[in-house]
């Protein structure tokens, strides 16, 4: 009964360039130089991540290496890792699960934690877990503090790299009332850009419009722009799901033409989802496999089959129907494992 007068305490945790930092931290001699992790150098490697060394040139992430390289030409670009940058992620999470079990992964390097129920203050709380994270990994994180989702997130920005920020409840209307529009999620370009034709700039702009003034500007949407702009947010801090499937897959520099050259990169797609099967997913049924194709012309086919096991044999089977469907160049490959569901049984038991 304590927790339930306590306001809400969340935390959004963010790993400053993640995949860059473990590169670096991995090989120090890179420290202090400009550094991209993804596509090739060519015109269709696109990067990841970089650090903010190649930031100060205007080098950011999904940005084409070929455009990094224009503004940054002793841009180091590096290869993915994805099967290191997994496994640290583990190791991450299981630090924020001494803290909390209330925790909601974003993507491989950012989650929110309700610390709400922890004894602690929220502030000295991150300030810890953020410590634990450097000495176990070395690799430093940010952190936003706030009464909820959307506050937090945005007080996370504030200051990186290796940094934190807390807005604490009454704090809310002030923070709130000159931040641009675009901070709150859910607006876009365009939406931004309507605003900016009514003269809104900031939350506290947006707050001058009325619900239904809103609502008909934007449809239902307008119904959470209005709580928005003015910081309240109701969504809950929600743990994993069970996902419905598992897959990986890999965008090619050059296209690949013949079936034996997909069947070179099938293997190593192979290993991938075995690893990530193994530490992911190891207990789950699978129901399915499949092999999706995406041709040089952009059209896509996907091979899929109940019954199979993921193995190796039978993923070249589905690859091979899925290459003779159109026999034209490919441009990216990915293969993936479909699940059991979970759920059905005792959903039909609720409606009797």
């Amino acid at each position: 009964m304590e927790t339930e007068s306590k306001p809400r305490a969340i935390v959004h945790l963010d790993m400053d360039c993640f995949y860059a930092a473990i590169e670096v931290r991995d090989r120090p001699s890179l420290r202090g130089k400009p550094i991209g992790v993804g596509g090739a150098r060519d015109r269709r490697g696109v990067l990841t991540t970089c650090n903010y060394e190649a930031r100060k040139f205007g080098v950011r992430s999904a940005m084409p290496t070929f455009m990094a390289l224009q503004r940054c030409p002793n841009l180091i670009v590096l290869p993915t890792r994805f099967d290191i940058y997994r496994r640290e992620a583990a190791v991450i999470r299981g630090i924020l699960h001494r803290f909390t079990s209330l925790i909601e992964p974003l993507s491989l390097d950012e989650a929110y934690l309700d610390v709400t129920a922890h004894p602690g203050a929220p502030e000295p709380l991150a300030q810890v877990i953020r410590g634990t994270i450097f000495r176990e990994t070395k690799l430093t994180s940010s952190a936003g503090i706030g009464p909820n989702k959307l506050v937090a997130k945005i007080a996370s920005e504030i200051n990186k790299p290796n940094g934190q920020f807390e807005v604490k409840p009454e704090q809310v209307p002030a923070f709130m009332k000159d931040l641009p529009v675009r901070k709150i999620w859910g607006i876009g370009e365009k939406t931004e850009r309507k605003l900016e034709e009514l003269g809104v700039k900031t939350c506290g702009a947006l707050q001058r419009l009325s619900r239904p003034e809103l609502v008909d500007l934007f449809g239902k949407f307008g119904l959470d722009l209005f709580d928005l702009c003015r910081g309240i947010d109701h969504r809950p801090v929600e743990p994993d799901r069970p996902r419905k499937s598992l897959s990986t897959e890999e965008t090619f520099a050059v296209d690949l033409t013949t079936l034996e050259q997909c069947e070179e990169k099938l293997e190593e797609l192979f290993q991938d989802l075995m690893a990530d099967l193994a530490q992911k997913e190891s207990t789950r049924a699978i129901t399915k496999i499949f092999v999706k194709l995406k041709f040089g012309d952009f059209t896509r086919t996907t091979a899929e089959r109940a019954g199979l096991a993921p193995t190796l044999q039978d993923f070249r089977s589905l690859l091979a129907e899925a290459f003779v469907r159109a026999e034209k160049p490919v441009r990216l490959i990915g293969i993936g494992v479909r699940f059991a569901e979970t759920t059905p049984e005792r959903a039909q038991m609720d409606l009797l």
